[in-house]
């Protein structure tokens, strides 16, 4: 597991790779490496999983080709076997030094037989001009951020964001939109972020780049399932035998290897599979005092009956203005679901309790049908009834009006027009082919689940050097669950049908049998006047703030905060936690700042 970076038919300076390298090497501590000749560099920081001894990145040869790699392979045994009979050589046993071989062999197909979660970047220096070359796994666990000067035919490309800013080639100005696309999806969806021109790699993906060409992009097809199952037993019994495959698989390390156990059903299943291979370790979040949705007890009998030793982390809500500002500069980007400090939390305690790797539960919801508005549009559509705005207005903080009635004259003004989510994807969600469920799952995988989700696990993972596993992202899970008809996700208005299935006997019936809840803060209560949070909502979100910004109504915040003090409730609470992040962000990047609208028009500010 490691962070990448570099550019190509570009110049950099050997500070400015040092610099990139700096600003992400929470995510690769144990060593770094890099790669330099005309016109391109390529560079990566280190965390040691397999063969801590070797791995020394850039893998391959210098003249021919050259890799970084930021992920794990899990197969990579298998492969290094396979290739070994083919003549090849290894100077280790790390996963990612199969890559230069394996695309000797294979060229742009070598992606096809990765079995795991990566970006990577492959240079090609065979022939007159250089190649490179960038690709991202299936499902998006692995992100990578670019931005393509067009003029000058030229690429950056990091792991993270704040570390592609400190190339002097990459300009940080705020995409003018993005506020109002946060609010329409609570982060960017799409290859969009935050900073105007600064992109992200679509999952399965492969963009080709040589020397003074525009970029060649190719979208991989999704592996399908041969067989489909009918029969909600048997659906079960096959998901828990892939899914226990693939836990198996995550375990193998060369460091000690923790589960997170949030108290529900996804998480609870993949420790009891964990805990068939040995002790483990189970790691738990809560909050200090008595708030609501308190998931401890249902995480602590789940890891009692997988006889896991069991961690209860604590936080302390005093202590959320001073994270928030540390997970928002991780994220890069404004994230508006408050789990995004839990999950910090989380994998820092994780980290400290000597842990480098740690499995969650992560992404069962989105392929097996487990969000209420999933089952609320499933069941209109069943009836004939209009589903699909209720539920894209569900996907975000406020939907369309509601977030117009927050904006200056001059905002709404700047946005009429344009796409707060992709128009393609929307396209694909009313009126594509298969039924109804079957678009909002290809939706959610396809689009919410990398950038809301993985991103953030990514991100607040790596940000203590610790590597997550998502066994529910792996091909072996995915791909059946893609297969399943609409009534073995959800049926009767029970969701996750044929998951609930696969627990069955695994974990303890009451997590099988208790109402499903969202593993978040509870937002409402903690948001209260006189806490320390509402305190520091109150400073960032003051009217001079706002009105330097030139996009909110100031009237239309305070008028939130009204109502928040005298008659709480979920919407303006997350609203307004949502606008807290958003000026946490405009701070911390202030150099890509938008300045007042009404001057900047379209038109990014330069930093």
């Amino acid at each position: 597991m490691c962070r990448i970076y570099g550019y190509f038919n570009a110049i950099a300076s050997p500070h400015e790779l040092r610099t990139v390298a700096a600003l992400q090497r929470h995510g690769g501590p144990d060593s770094s490496g890099s790669a330099r000749d005309a016109g391109w560099g390529i560079g990566n920081n280190r965390l040691a999983i397999v063969d801590l001894d070797g791995g020394v990145q850039p893998y391959g040869r210098p003249g021919r080709y050259q890799v970084v790699f930021n992920g794990e392979i899990y197969n990579h045994n298998e492969l290094r076997a396979r290739l070994e009979a083919m003549g090849h050589t290894f100077a280790d046993r790390c996963d990612g030094s199969i890559i230069p071989a394996l695309y000797r062999e294979y060229g742009l197909d070598f992606t096809d037989h990765l079995d795991g979660m990566y970006a990577l970047a492959l240079v090609d220096e065979r022939g007159e001009r250089p190649k490179l070359i960038l690709a991202t796994d299936h499902i998006g666990m692995k992100p990578l951020y670019y931005r393509w000067d067009a003029a000058e035919r030229s690429i950056h490309f990091s792991s993270e964001l704040p570390a592609l800013l400190g190339f002097s080639g990459v300009p940080a100005g705020l995409r003018s939109e993005g506020l109002d696309a946060y609010l329409a999806t609570k982060t960017p969806f799409g290859e969009e972020t935050m900073f105007a021109g600064i992109h992200v790699l679509p999952p399965s993906t492969t963009m080709v780049i040589e020397a003074g060409e525009t970029p060649r992009v190719i979208h991989r097809p999704q592996r399908a399932e041969t067989t489909r199952q009918d029969d909600e037993s048997a659906a079960g019994e096959l998901i828990q035998g892939r899914l226990r495959t693939e836990v198996k698989s995550l375990l193998n390390a060369d460091v000690p290897v923790a589960v997170i156990t949030s108290g529900g059903l996804d998480s609870s299943l993949v420790t009891a599979l964990a805990a068939e291979h040995g002790p483990v370790d189970s790691f738990n979040i809560a909050y200090k005092g008595d708030w609501p949705f308190d998931e401890r007890h249902f995480a602590r009998q789940a890891a009692e009956r997988a006889n896991a030793t069991y961690h209860q982390v604590e936080i302390d809500p005093a202590s959320f203005p001073s994270l928030l500002e540390d997970v928002v500069w991780h994220l890069g980007q404004p994230n508006a679901d408050p789990i995004t400090l839990s999950t910090f939390s989380l994998f820092r305690a994780v980290r400290d309790a000597g842990f480098k790797v740690a499995l969650t539960g992560d992404a069962a919801d989105e392929i097996f049908g487990g969000y209420s508005r999933m089952r609320a549009a499933a069941q209109a559509a069943a009836t004939g009834a209009e589903w699909y705005q209720e539920y894209v207005d569900e996907l975000g903080v406020l939907p369309a009006h509601r977030r117009a009635s927050l904006y200056t004259d001059e905002y709404r003004s700047l946005i009429a027009g344009t796409d707060a989510i992709p128009a393609d994807a929307l396209t694909q969600l009313r009126s594509g082919e298969g039924t109804v469920l079957e678009r909002i799952t290809e939706f959610e995988l396809g689009h919410r689940l990398p950038a809301y989700h993985l991103r953030r696990v990514d991100h607040l993972s790596m940000a203590s050097s610790v590597e997550a596993r998502l066994p529910f992202c792996q091909r072996g899970v995915i791909a059946p669950g893609r297969a399943l008809p609409d009534a073995l996700r959800i049926r009767d208005g029970k969701v996750k049908r044929s998951l609930y299935a696969a627990a069955a006997g695994l974990v303890p019936d009451d997590v099988l049998n208790r109402p499903k809840q969202p593993f978040t803060l509870p937002i409402t209560a903690m948001l209260a006047p006189g806490s320390a949070l509402w305190e520091y909502a109150r400073d960032m979100l003051n009217p001079g703030r706002l009105k330097d910004a030139g996009q909110l109504d100031v009237q239309a915040v305070e008028r939130l905060f009204a109502v928040q003090a005298e008659r709480p409730d979920d919407t303006t609470s997350l609203t307004l936690w949502a606008l807290l992040v958003h000026e946490v962000w405009r701070e911390l990047f202030r150099r890509a700042a938008l300045g007042p609208v009404a001057a900047a028009g379209r038109t990014a500010v330069p930093a």
